[in-house]
């Protein structure tokens, strides 16, 4: 069993970014109301609500929004390099997870333990599902540590590990998946980070549990674009056909 993916009805959950793109404040949560109602209808099972081109007050803006507008929307916090504010955010607003880009092998060991304590002491101060990136697009490496030995930690200090490429919108390496997925056993929930697009889907989740998508659905299919409703009912309809010829293609077997 696994709380992340006990917690949502779909096999194979999809999460997607809002990036909170716009000219300025107001600009911004047009388009993320916008955006929140278009994800949505479409069938995705939560909304990543970030500051990839907004800012934090941005973030607790739409969170604000959700919570008092959009209860039947389910959400997670990711606040780009301050993970103790993804915490406080969602903690406030109700989200059900936050998504923390690394949760090992980022660190030198001389900040990897008070690192590991301090997340530890979050993680029991609420009932916060975690997705954690090890070896995550972007990230520095500075553990010294063997990946094998970043991944066994990794999965102490998440609910679910996520695994990409090396950048935005790039495929995430089927080989590097594997990997992963040998590390981590059959029975941990893996989360495909970037680069499934609907033609791709089924090779990319074919060890791996659930996926979080931002490019593939906007329209130029780059983090630039806005999200666009063909694109995300297509990646949504791709999804749930592997879900229904299958069951669930995962590897894992993680629920």
């Amino acid at each position: 069993m696994s709380r992340l993916l006990d917690s949502f009805k779909s096999e194979i959950p999809i999460f997607a970014m809002l990036h909170h793109k716009g000219d300025d404040t107001v600009d911004i949560q047009a388009r993320a109301r916008h955006e929140i109602d278009v994800l949505w209808a479409a069938g995705i099972d939560a909304v990543i609500v970030e500051n990839y081109f907004g800012g934090v007050d941005d973030v607790i803006a739409t969170c604000e929004y959700l919570r008092a507008e959009r209860p039947d929307v389910v959400f997670g916090i990711n606040v780009l390099n301050d993970d103790a504010e993804a915490f406080r955010i969602a903690r406030t607003f109700g989200a059900r997870f936050v998504q923390l880009d690394s949760v090992a092998g980022h660190l030198p060991p001389s900040e990897d333990r008070k690192y590991s304590d301090w997340l530890e002491s979050e993680r029991a101060a609420s009932d916060l599902l975690v997705l954690g990136g090890v070896r995550f697009k972007y990230q520095p490496v500075k553990s010294g540590r063997s990946l094998e030995e970043d991944l066994l930690l990794g999965v102490g200090r998440c609910d679910a590990v996520v695994v990409t490429g090396e950048g935005t919108a790039i495929t995430t390496p089927h080989a590097k998946t594997l990997e992963f997925r040998r590390i981590v056993g059959e029975e941990f929930p893996l989360v495909i980070g970037a680069g499934v697009t609907p033609s791709s889907a089924e090779a990319d989740l074919a060890d791996a549990d659930a996926l979080v998508v931002g490019s593939a659905l906007k329209d130029t299919y780059a983090d630039t674009g806005d999200v666009d409703e063909v694109h995300t009912r297509e990646l949504v309809d791709a999804i749930r056909a592997l879900e229904a010829r299958t069951g669930s293609i995962t590897a894992g077997g993680a629920r």
